[in-house]
């Protein structure tokens, strides 16, 4: 729906986000079954960006940001911007200023699936932005979109108020309704793998501490020794 932009919405309890965003993307993403990440094509522009808050939603025409500057009013402290267009487009839709406006109302960052401009002046800033591209070229402001409503990216519905988490590893959604549950299986995942990486150090086989030899052995996959290959042979 465009020419919208809906106001107030509910919005996943922050603490709850900060937490989920310190056990990372990949961990979350596993703990809630493989679900809510985003287009694989998003990168950060600066590694070692970390970012995690509540969605505000955009709808941009292609190469108009209109709807970008619209969204800066409905922004609040904690909030990630969520930017994506009517049909694909990598024009440089964000940069410097609207980062220092947001930055202004407490945004901590933007995830867009359009091109972003100013990367040396926003990393320097350490505001962090996910993107499909960097693209100097610029925009125009005449064309209506929306703000707030539900956007999808990669396949992911996200709604305004969910949480979106992000890191080097990619960029994952989760439903505000769900943060409680996604952050107690999260911090159970951790943990499981705290007791894996302590086994691994101690010299275990992922073989065996998976127990992935069965699996071998129902695949009928079977060990030679290197004296009866053919290399040997030959």
């Amino acid at each position: 729906m465009s020419g919208v932009i809906v106001t107030g919405p509910p919005r996943a309890p922050l603490p709850v986000v900060d937490e989920l965003s310190a056990l990372g993307v990949a961990t979350v993403h596993e703990a809630i079954g493989r679900r809510g990440l985003l287009d694989r094509g998003l990168r950060p522009i600066y590694p070692g960006a970390v970012l995690g808050g509540t969605a505000v939603t955009v709808v941009c025409h292609p190469g108009d940001n209109l709807m970008i500057h619209a969204a800066v009013e409905q922004c609040r402290d904690g909030d990630v911007l969520v930017v994506t267009t009517s049909s694909p487009n990598t024009d440089g839709l964000f940069g410097e200023l609207l980062a220092v406006s947001l930055r202004s109302r407490g945004v901590r960052g933007l995830v867009s699936t359009t091109g972003v401009r100013d990367t040396a002046t926003l990393t320097a800033m350490n505001f962090p932005v996910w993107s499909a591209a960097v693209c100097a070229q610029g925009t125009v402001k005449a064309s209506a979109g929306s703000v707030n409503m539900p956007i999808a990216i990669g396949g992911t519905v996200i709604r305004p108020g969910d949480a979106v988490i992000a890191d080097d590893d990619g960029v994952v959604c989760v439903p505000r309704g769900e943060v409680d549950a996604a952050l107690a299986a999260a911090k159970a995942r951790a943990a499981k793998e705290e007791r894996t990486r302590a086994a691994l150090a101690a010299g275990e086989l992922g073989l065996d501490l998976y127990g992935l030899r069965a699996v071998l052995e129902r695949l009928g996959v079977e060990y030679v020794p290197y004296d009866e290959t053919r290399e040997a042979e030959g």
